[in-house]
This record gives structure tokens, C-alpha cells and sequence, in this order.
């Protein structure tokens, strides 16, 4: 490389600086973050042999924003360097510890320099892998939001009325059902609970989407309500159902983003050509395989062999080894939106894929405790991935796991 670029990046300015092969520093700049900062870096990086066939390569430390975007669209490298990694390279060139913008700046840029072959670039993804992308990551920031808004939830029902989380507590969802949020809106409090009538009770119950059994589901509840439970005095006990209507909004919307990104995200994974492909795979449905694909994109260069991808997402292991000492461990340093992802995957892969399912009971034999065996599911089946969307091919049961495919019952008779 002639030269090598790096910047420091903050909210409102960017630091810039430009070493040659010899580490000289041949120019810096303080940039805005807005598009006149952006032709400023442009006119540095031309004044020091910037070309469109041969543009100088940057290091950064986000892989995200509008500057990155545009450094991306100029057909340059651009090297997401982790703020981590950056703090050590910079006790390299300075034992005194001392730390600035530009410091810093010049840091990155010698890194492209001396170790630019030990870093990868951002990838290039299709424009509509990046818009899956952020639906996919959108998407499961609400579901996360979601959890967090029904503990909050939970707790402070527990703390004045224990009879909605009674009537509740056999449904899979808890108090996430509709039901429950139906009947929360109109009784915050167990006193409006016990004074529901029939009536109004299965009006609610009816419009939160029940079809069958409203009777039946009406009068249970009606029960469960009208029980003797310990009560809050009424002053109190009214002050807390205000409460619970402002955390029953925040779970109301955060559900209704939930579902409303959801929609979108599987509408557009469906229009991405690997879709077919990652559908094939048992235990990938399309939002699944949505957030996959967000995480690992389509740009085949990124991941030239299978380890690779396995290490990206921490269902490799990793060996630590030092002299007799040797240590294998599962990784913690990954993408984890994409091991969170693998562990529903693996999961639903159980009962989708007589193969998989052979292959977890093996390793629960061999000793793996129940994750370290669902981990090692997801690994084979990430090597599986990698392998069908490198070659362009479905999942084929009989190739991915052979002769092991065969259930217990099919094998004895």
C-alpha cells in the first residue's frame, strides 16, 4: 500500500490522518460529520495519489453511520478496527500512555499498514441484504425490548395482583397472550378484576382474538378473579393500576413493533435469491433465516471456508494452550445476534430433522451438557449452510447427515 487512511470517530467530527509505506504522516484533517466534512477527506486522500482504480484504503472504528456508508459507495476498503484492538496497537508507538484524537487517527492508519492482511474488510453486501439487515436487527431489538417491558410488568403485578398472573400462568405467552393484555386495560386493578361482569368479561376475551371456548374461558376467569387474595389498601392499590396501564402501553407497543417488523423483514428476505436456499434448512423459518442472512450476508469473499463463519458466530471452539497446559472452550468474542439466533435454530431443528436430532443425542451421550450440545448442532449446521450457499444447492437430508438420518423406530424394524 502507497498510503493508508484512518479516522477517529466521533459524534459531531472525525479526526483524519495519512501515513505513507515509511509510516511518514503526509497529512491530517478534522472533518464535520455532514457531506462538506466528507468532500474535505476526499480532497486530502486525492492530494496524497487517491485514485477511483486505486483509492486509498481506510480503518475506522465502527462499521456504521453515513461516513462509513459513503466510504463504502467510493469502492474503497473500509476496515472496521475494534476501539479494543486500537488501544493496544497505540501502547506500540507510545509507552507514556498519552491519548488524542489524532493520536489516534495516525494509530489506525498504521495498522492498515503493518497489518492490514490480519484484518478483514467490510463486506460487499447487496444493498438489499443491508435493508434485511436493519429490519432483521430492528426486529430483534423489539423482541428483546418486548421481554424486558413483560418482567417489568411481572414484577410489579406480583407486588398488588396476583390473580391476573394466576389466571395466567398455564398460557405459554403469560401476560404477553392478548387476553391478558385485554383484561389488564379494562381491570388494572384486582378490585375492577372482581367486579367484572359476565358480559364485559367475554366481550374482552372475544376481542383479544379468542374463537372457541369463550364460555368456558370466561367463567374460569371470572373464578380466578373473584377469589379472596391478599389486597393492597384501595388508595395504594389504585395508584399502582395507573402504573400498571403506563407498563401495559410500553408492552402493547412494544409488541405491536414486534410484529409489525417482523412483516417487513420477511418481505423483503423472501425477495433475496438465498432465501429459497435458507429455507431449505429444517428449523429455519423466515424470520430466522432472515436474521441469518442479515448477520452473514451475501457477499461470498467474506467467508471463504466454513471455520471462518463458525468462528464468526462462536460455535467453534477455542484452544488455549501453553506449554502441557490445554484448555478448549466455547467462544465468547462472536456475533451475538447470530449465536442467538443459532440457539432457536438448533432448537427447532430438534423436531424439524431426524438427522439433527441423532446428531444432539450423540453428543449428549459423549458427555456435552444440553447448550455445548446444541452448539455443536449449530456448528455442523453452519458448515452445512455454508457449504449449500457457496454451491448453490438445498439442504438435502440424506447428503447432510448420511445414513444417521434413520429413526430409532426405523432402524429396529
Amino acid at each position: 500500500m502507497h498510503a493508508t487512511c484512518g479516522i477517529d470517530w466521533a459524534e459531531d467530527h472525525h479526526d483524519v490522518a495519512v501515513v505513507d509505506s515509511e509510516a511518514r504522516l503526509l497529512g491530517k484533517l478534522r472533518i464535520s460529520d455532514d457531506a462538506a466534512g466528507f468532500q474535505d477527506l476526499l480532497r486530502l486522500l486525492a492530494e496524497h495519489g487517491d485514485r477511483s482504480d486505486d483509492p486509498i484504503p481506510v480503518a475506522i472504528e465502527t462499521s456504521r453511520g453515513l461516513l462509513v456508508a459513503y466510504l463504502r459507495a467510493s469502492g474503497r476498503r473500509v476496515y472496521a478496527i475494534n476501539p479494543m484492538a486500537v488501544a493496544r496497537y497505540r501502547d506500540r508507538h507510545a509507552v507514556s500512555r498519552k491519548k488524542s484524537d489524532h493520536q489516534d487517527a495516525v494509530v489506525l492508519a498504521n495498522i492498515l499498514r503493518t497489518d492490514a492482511a490480519l484484518h478483514r474488510p467490510l463486506p460487499s453486501d447487496s444493498d438489499l441484504v443491508k435493508a434485511i439487515a436493519v429490519l432483521a436487527r430492528a426486529q430483534q431489538d423489539a423482541v428483546w425490548d418486548r421481554t424486558r417491558a413483560h418482567n417489568r410488568l411481572r414484577s410489579h403485578l406480583r407486588e398488588y395482583y396476583p390473580a391476573i398472573l394466576e389466571a395466567f400462568a398455564g398460557k405459554r405467552e403469560r401476560l404477553l397472550a392478548r387476553e391478558a393484555r385485554a383484561i389488564l386495560a379494562i381491570a388494572p386493578t384486582p378490585g375492577e378484576a372482581a367486579q367484572l361482569s359476565h358480559a364485559r368479561l367475554r366481550s374482552a376475551v372475544t376481542r383479544a382474538g379468542r374463537q372457541r371456548r369463550i364460555a368456558a374461558e370466561t367463567d374460569r376467569l371470572l373464578e380466578v378473579f373473584r377469589r379472596t387474595w391478599l389486597r393492597q389498601p384501595a388508595v395504594v392499590e389504585k395508584a399502582m393500576g395507573r402504573q400498571t396501564l403506563a407498563l401495559l402501553a410500553q408492552l402493547d407497543a412494544a409488541c405491536q413493533a414486534c410484529d409489525d417488523l417482523a412483516r417487513d423483514a420477511e418481505e423483503l428476505f423472501l425477495q433475496h435469491p438465498d432465501a429459497e436456499i435458507i429455507t431449505s434448512f429444517p428449523g429455519l423459518a423466515t424470520l430466522t433465516g432472515a436474521r441469518l442472512l442479515a448477520e452473514i450476508g451475501d457477499d461470498r469473499a467474506r467467508f471463504s471456508r466454513a471455520g471462518d463463519l463458525k468462528a464468526y458466530a462462536g460455535s467453534a471452539p477455542v484452544t488455549r494452550q501453553s506449554g502441557k497446559s490445554r484448555h478448549v472452550a466455547h467462544r465468547r468474542v462472536k456475533n451475538s445476534r447470530l449465536a442467538a439466533t443459532g440457539r432457536h435454530w438448533a432448537f427447532a431443528a430438534l423436531t424439524a430433522s431426524p438427522g439433527a436430532h441423532a446428531h444432539y443425542n450423540r453428543r449428549r451421550d459423549n458427555g456435552d451438557r444440553y447448550h455445548a450440545a446444541l452448539r455443536n448442532l449449530f456448528n455442523r449446521m453452519l458448515g452445512q449452510l455454508h457449504h449449500c450457499l457457496t454451491n448453490h444447492q438445498e439442504f438435502d437430508e440424506a447428503i447432510a447427515f448420511g445414513q444417521r438420518t434413520r429413526s430409532p423406530l426405523t432402524a429396529a424394524a
